[in-house]
């Protein structure tokens, strides 16, 4: 963008390699015309006509001019939500406006409805076995009351009435014993009859002893051991239960969650607006959904942009993104208009370089445009001019009226009487047609546009300091810079 001469604003920086850039244009401009001068021109030649410049002050805009793209700062996102890797089927064309509940994208089902055919198969397996184990839990439970308050009772009870019958026998077989030994003193009853009525009382001893033994096993032992083997039975059953049913469970889930996929296989939308496809990287000649791409788990479809709240992405050269700060303002290009906005955030870190950006190394900066404005779309195409400084009152020269070294900076002043005075100078920040200068003009002089072009001595300096450029691309890297200069004052120089 440009105004009038004395408040012009242009896409250049102030630093040194850009202005060399433009001097050593110039230079080669002036090669041939030297080659002229060396080879039989007069030094009536600087006594010509030379085109000159009056300085004046004025207003200088320094600016970076990048070309960038609308995008929106607040996206709604459109993800894809089945697990794995899935085939787009049909997608919405870029760009369409839709309404809530308009179909989006449509995934490849065939693979997920064999995975709930098979869940579902795997489901109703483990829900079977969970009956099953439910009812054997319940039967392990009752077997430890029906042992305890059943079977055990009805045991003991047994080894009782047999304890009791024993402990009666034995009575009565002292009893007998006794008869018997009354009666033989009497001379009735033989003494083998006493003997076998002794062993008969011994017998049930010996039968009073072994059921209170059984019985005493029972209570100890028999019960405590029984006990511990339906408890276990019981234990078991119960962790059989439990891993049939998170079994059961996880399957219903997984059935579930198929079903559930299948549902999001078909993406619609949730409210009106303009759905785009995401950006697709610099180096890619398609975006990344089509019909037929293979898409994956939370992978951004599509974009529903909110078009009230726009922004520029642009990439800002490594060289000026340090005179890049938020809050910057800007001028923003578009095809049929131009809005004011600001810098909102520079990155810190550059963009990935690659052989598809020529590994320019650029950083990506936001610049904000005011809410509200209308017919702005995502990807249009904008010129962002960004404003780094604006002087005001300045002395200016035009940049092809200046010559840098590797020393100094130079400019030839047209005198009086016709002739012509170098002059060093001191400068500061400029655009693509003026350079500020701090130091060493004023206001009224005169300076020679392209002076290589027609003074002699501007040509020695600039081969001057195209030979000191050389030898200091020459030398070796450790050389010491002075003794770099040493060598390039050394040279002869052209005549």
């Amino acid at each position: 963008m440009s105004n009038s001469g004395a408040d012009r604003q242009t896409n250049l920086s102030s630093q040194p390699w850009l202005l060399k850039a433009l001097i050593l244009g110039v230079i080669l401009v002036g090669l041939a015309v030297t080659i002229a001068t060396l080879t039989g021109a007069t030094a009536s030649n600087e006594a010509e006509a030379k085109l000159t410049h009056v300085v004046k002050r004025g207003n200088l805009s320094v600016t970076v001019i990048e070309q960038g793209g609308l995008e929106s700062s607040e996206n709604t996102e459109v993800k894809c939500n089945v697990r794995g890797d899935n085939t787009v089927t049909w997608v919405i064309e870029n760009g369409t406006q839709v309404e809530p509940g308009d179909v989006l994208v449509e995934l490849d089902t065939l693979a997920i409805e064999s995975t709930i055919n098979e869940r579902s198969k795997y489901a109703h397996s483990s829900q079977a076995a969970v009956e099953q184990s439910t009812a054997q839990l319940a039967r392990s439970k009752l077997a430890v009351s029906e042992y305890e308050d059943g079977r055990f009772v009805s045991q003991l009870m047994t080894l009782e009435k047999n304890l009791a019958v024993s402990e009666s026998d034995l009575l009565i077989a002292k009893n007998v014993l006794d008869h018997s030994k009354k009666m033989s003193e009497r001379g009735f009853v033989h003494d083998l009859e006493i003997e076998r009525k002794a062993v008969r009382v011994r017998q049930a001893e010996l039968e009073v002893e072994a059921n209170k033994t059984a019985i005493e096993v029972l209570q100890k032992y028999t019960k405590a051991m029984q006990l511990k083997t339906l408890e276990g039975n019981l234990n078991v059953a119960m962790a059989t239960h439990e891993a049939n049913v998170e079994r059961a469970i996880m399957d219903a889930k997984r059935r579930d969650l198929a079903v559930e996929e299948l549902e999001h296989c078909v993406i619609k939308a949730e409210k009106n607006g303009l759905v785009i496809f995401p950006s697709a990287a610099a180096w890619k000649s398609t975006p990344d959904v089509a019909e037929g791409a293979t898409v994956h788990k939370n992978q951004v479809l599509l974009l529903m942009p909110n078009l009230n709240k726009m922004q520029v992405k642009v990439g800002i050269h490594e060289s000026l993104i340090d005179r890049i700060k938020p809050g910057l303002k800007a001028l923003i290009s578009l095809p049929d208009e131009q809005i004011e906005g600001e810098v909102l955030s520079v990155a810190s870190v550059a963009r990935p370089a690659g052989w598809w950006t020529g590994n320019v190394v650029k950083y990506d900066t936001i610049i904000s445009l005011p809410e509200g404005q209308l017919g702005l779309k995502p990807g249009m195409s904008a010129e962002v001019e960004v404003i780094i400084a604006a002087l005001e009152n300045v002395v200016k020269i035009p940049v092809t009226a200046v010559l840098q070294t590797n020393t100094e900076t130079l400019c030839w002043i047209k005198q009086a009487n016709g002739s012509t005075k170098r002059r060093v100078i001191e400068i500061g920040d400029s655009d693509d047609v003026y350079i500020a200068v701090t130091e060493g003009l004023d206001d009224g002089e005169e300076v020679v546009l392209n002076p290589v072009a027609y003074i002699k001595e501007a040509q020695v300096e600039a081969m001057k300091a195209i030979d000191e450029s050389e030898l200091e691309a020459e030398a070796p890297e450790d050389t010491p810079t002075a003794e770099k200069k040493s060598k390039a004052q050394t040279k002869p120089s052209h005549p």
